[in-house]
């Protein structure tokens, strides 16, 4: 009998009006010939009011017991949602998540999970009831109970649905599924019917709040098919799954973080470990950096940005500036004015002239680039806030967002694709224990490319909408961009190509520079690009600095960074290329499939 995971968010349980709504849901799931299990969030607002309660009592709650107090939240949610299955005259048991058996480590407040049990949850759903699990929350190894942080409902459905081996994991929530950019800020914004594991991944670290992060990780690890849906009506919603929308669309979709602030130690010595002395500290502060840019050094000094969330900017400048002293930099700048613009698509690993369409998008729109990331399958651009709105208006109609792509596969979704599928018990067990562990699919090393650096870039709308123009004119192809933060007025824009047009590029550039009042233009004809990607990149934190700490300890110095949600991007001299592969695959053995 097929199985279907429903999750059922804050929202669609507010009242009892809305948890009855969602028991007919269940109840008419289960009529259709499926086998259902529930995941239920705590009711409205209700883990807010439990926070503001513990504020009135003390501004440093224990996290145990705050672990204790936001997990009665659930608990309420999933025994109402019972005696509304019983209501409507059909069995449901209600679990908490130490009653089903999700088994996690000891962190309080933002616990990972390490096992699920399933043989409680299958004996009732084998008896023909329907089973109510509560999100968000499991227990430790001491009996301790502990919550998953923010999205750990979504965590706990999906987890969920892969232990079980689920059909499908519905997400049911107050939207009806994803948009290529959030509609509440561009009117325009389309439904997406599809959208892959990965670009829904760097959507929600951008700030895409219909998923978390951490769930679609789970998703992807896995292989659950997950199907986002309004619970206020039968709209057919998006389905998460390994393909996207269309195969040649190279932008699925654009996103907007303004809650961001820009952090840059200035002068750092441009030899091995300056990253990793830089990020150590910040670490130890349990602080999430996201956009990473280390640009080409000169002189023997370079500058070292990064965006943090604009809430954790005091707590980062302390440890920048403990950085800075230990390194003998020059000093930290920082700026809480700017939001982060981003494009996302599978799309864009094969196709050219991305970047440049970008670029020239915002250039048009007045836009001013304050630092550029790439990966595979992102292009991030820091812009000051203000410009926020309108750079991300210029690229959504830059890509023709709001069009349905020429090439997309009609999703039939009355076909759910099923979880993938095993026989062999022993490997299902092995790979569900410590299911939250980090996961690197590859360790890879391209030592085909040549890097080139234009320095003295002119801080104005439309230098990089030129450059690219330029060098696409040129047929060149470009695969990794960092601009950094520029210092007096002056940025640096480094990028890098295939050896064989190195020579190509670097006259270009000596031509294009000349008028544009900006270079002078260097380079670097061989070097190698390392990458580190996987599953869990966000969520462990460690990862850029392990690969920092290896390279550190080889004698490696890393001459450009960049950072996505599933990959890590360093070029280093093209000479060190093998020695620097080695210290990463012996740095990351532990965590290779």
């Amino acid at each position: 009998m097929p199985l279907i995971v429903q999750k059922f968010g804050g929202t669609s349980v507010a009242d009892s009006q809305k948890i009855l709504a969602a028991a007919r849901r269940a109840v008419r799931t289960q009529q259709e010939g499926n086998q259902v299990v529930m995941v239920v969030s705590a009711m409205g607002h209700n883990t807010d009011l439990l926070i503001d309660l513990a504020n009135q009592i003390t501004d440093q709650a224990p996290a145990r017991e705050m672990d204790m107090l936001l997990s009665t939240g659930e608990q309420v949610s999933v025994a109402l949602m019972a005696m509304a299955i019983h209501s409507l005259g059909h069995e449901a048991i209600s679990l908490t998540g130490a009653q089903i058996g999700i088994k996690t480590d000891s962190t309080h407040t933002k616990a990972r999970i390490q096992s699920i049990s399933t043989d409680r949850v299958r004996r009732a759903l084998d008896e023909g009831k329907i089973v109510i699990a509560a999100g968000f929350q499991g227990i430790d190894e001491d009996f301790n109970i502990t919550t998953l942080g923010r999205g750990g409902s979504d965590t706990t459905a999906v987890a969920l649905a892969a232990v079980l081996q689920a059909d499908a994991c519905e997400i049911y929530t107050d939207v009806d599924g994803v948009y290529t950019t959030d509609p509440r800020v561009l009117p325009e914004a389309r439904h997406i019917k599809r959208v892959s594991y990965d670009e829904m991944l760097e959507l929600a670290s951008l700030g895409a709040g219909v998923m978390h992060n951490r769930s679609i990780e789970f998703a992807k690890k896995f292989t659950v098919p997950i199907h986002v849906r309004t619970s206020f009506s039968d709209a057919l919603g998006t389905m998460i799954t390994a393909l996207p929308e269309a195969e040649d669309q190279p932008v699925g979709g654009a996103a907007l973080a303004k809650n961001e602030a820009r952090v840059t130690i200035l002068g750092v010595p441009d030899k091995p470990g300056t990253s990793l002395t830089i990020f150590s500290k910040i670490a130890e502060k349990a602080i999430s950096v996201d956009m990473i840019v280390q640009n080409v050094g000169a002189d023997g000094i370079a500058d070292v940005s990064f965006t943090v969330l604009k809430d954790d900017l005091r707590a980062t400048l302390k440890a920048a500036e403990e950085a800075a002293r230990e390194l003998k930099a020059e000093g930290v700048g920082h700026d809480d004015d700017v939001a982060k613009v981003s494009v996302v698509g599978l799309g864009m690993a094969r196709q050219t002239g991305v970047a440049r369409r970008m670029f020239r998008a915002l250039a048009d729109a007045g836009v001013n680039i304050l630092m550029i990331s790439t990966s595979e399958i992102k292009i991030s651009v820091l812009v000051a806030r203000p410009q926020a709105a309108a750079a991300l208006r210029a690229v959504h109609q830059a890509f023709a967002l709001e069009k349905p792509p020429a090439g997309a596969a009609a999703v039939d979704y009355t076909k759910t694709p099923r979880a993938a599928r095993t026989s062999d018990v022993v490997a299902i067990v092995s790979r569900l224990q410590k299911m939250e562990e980090l996961t690197i699919d590859v360790i890879a090393l391209d030592e085909s490319q040549a890097r080139l650096t234009v320095s003295g870039v002119a801080d104005q709308p439309g230098i990089a909408a030129a450059i690219f123009e330029a060098v696409a004119d040129g047929g060149i192809f470009v695969d990794m961009i960092v601009q950094s933060f520029g210092r007096e007025g002056k940025a640096k824009l480094s990028f890098t190509v295939p050896q064989a047009q190195y020579k190509q590029c670097h006259e270009l550039l000596d031509k294009l520079v000349g008028g544009m009042k900006c270079g002078p233009v260097s380079g670097n004809a061989q070097v190698a690009k390392l990458s580190v990607s996987g599953i869990g990149l966000r969520s462990h934190t460690e990862v850029a600095i392990r690969a920092f700490r290896c390279l550190t300890e080889a004698g490696i110095n890393v001459a450009m960074i960049n950072t996505s949600e599933v990959r890590v991007n360093v070029v280093v001299e093209g000479s060190h290329g093998q020695k620097a592969l080695a210290a990463l695959q012996k740095a990351f053995a532990d965590a290779r499939q």
